[in-house]
């Protein structure tokens, strides 16, 4: 067996930590000895051990003079754990074969410099690309400083995600609605725009079968403070975090004392109210909430992923924005048509199809009767 095969069986060791590891990232490795795996580890937040540990600890004195294998660059400095770089030194071993460096700066390339430092032989690169999909999260939050941002979006052949009295349930059938549920088991929290949450009265939890390691924050975007008290969100503060953005108060706006009140009895249900700036809509003037002051926030939070799934206006800003980094579309084979019937994306749009975004690295796959695409926005 060659290296090959031993960085593929530490990325499908990571792989077992989805949903697990928040904010880190997920973390495989694999020790050989005489063409023998002798240690196996992968990273679980609520296990403070990381990857490189556990399988050191599962060799025991076979890891001395072995290869490790790992997705990832080994930390060299202290966090919730000592650095995995001391560990792999202190064990005896001789070789690290890894496939990409941590884009984390308090570790970028150091890792290796300790292990070479040591007298290690290390090699870098092998599995690299299906290291960097497979830790997407990890890499953006790093990278842009800001959560990733997956839209995710259900609608009809026609493409509305709700008829023009407003009917929206269902579209999409059964195994489409329990892939969504599996999209959410992934990610850090959910988005919604204060419409959504005004005439769906969703509850937005993951209501999957998967391990998570922490609750599954639902956020709404709410300028005005319009959230129902009485609502399936504000009430269920206690099953899973309810955040709410609402526009900060302006110098020039006297202070609304409803609005205030209305912040008293959200927060005393449990609802976290966070101020963030507005921006002036280009068509109405009137101010919304800006994006990337939202991302900013919640990255000061350590929230590393954010699911986008509504309304139209909320995902057709977010587009326009250039703040989407994977979208997922659900496509029925039902057609509703209608002037009046909701598109699935909203917001200002693009003037020219040079200016609109073409996926890339497209995945096509059925779910039930229903298709399940999935693709990348130029970055």
């Amino acid at each position: 067996m060659d290296d090959q095969h031993f960085i593929k069986e530490a990325l499908a060791l990571a792989a077992q930590g989805l949903g697990q590891v928040s904010p880190n990232p997920m973390v495989g490795a694999v020790i050989v000895k005489d063409g023998e795996i002798v240690g196996r580890g992968f990273h679980r937040f609520l296990d403070r051990r990381h990857a490189e540990v556990v399988a050191i600890e599962e060799a025991g004195a076979r890891a001395r003079g072995a290869t490790m294998y790992t997705n990832l660059e080994p930390c060299s400095h202290f966090g919730r754990t000592p650095p995995c770089t001391e560990a792999i030194i202190n064990a005896g071993i001789v070789r690290v074969v890894s496939a990409m460096r941590d884009p984390n700066p308090k570790v970028l390339g150091r890792g290796f410099e300790q292990l070479r430092g040591a007298g290690i032989e290390v090699s870098v690169g092998l599995g690299e690309k299906e290291s960097l999909k497979l830790n997407e999260v990890f890499v953006t939050y790093f990278a842009k400083s800001r959560p990733f941002v997956h839209l995710k979006t259900a609608m009809s052949l026609d493409g509305r995600i709700a008829t023009r009295t407003g009917d929206t349930q269902w579209i999409t059938g059964e195994p489409a609605r329990q892939a969504v549920q599996e999209l959410r088991h992934r990610y850090d929290a959910i988005l919604v725009g204060i419409v959504t949450a005004l005439a769906d009265n969703p509850a937005l939890t993951y209501r999957g079968n998967l391990t998570r390691h922490k609750p599954l924050i639902r956020i709404i975007l709410d300028s005005k403070l319009r959230l129902p008290l009485h609502s399936r969100l504000a009430q269920t503060t206690a099953e899973a975090p309810v955040w709410v953005f609402t526009a900060a108060d302006q110098p020039e706006i006297p202070l609304d004392e409803r609005k205030s009140e209305k912040r008293e009895q959200l927060e005393k249900l449990g609802v976290r109210v966070i101020d963030v700036p507005t921006m002036p809509n280009p068509e109405s003037g009137e101010p919304r909430i800006d994006l990337r002051a939202v991302l900013t926030e919640l990255a000061a939070d350590k929230v590393t992923s954010v699911m986008v799934e509504g309304g139209a206006e909320v995902a057709g800003s977010f587009l326009t924005a250039k703040l989407i980094d994977k979208a997922t579309f659900f496509i029925a084979p039902v057609l509703i048509g209608g002037r009046a019937a909701i598109s699935a994306l909203g917001g200002d749009g693009f003037a020219t199809l040079n200016d609109a975004p073409r996926l890339l690295n497209v995945e096509v796959k059925h779910v039930g009767r229903d298709v399940m695409i999935t693709g990348y926005p130029p970055a």
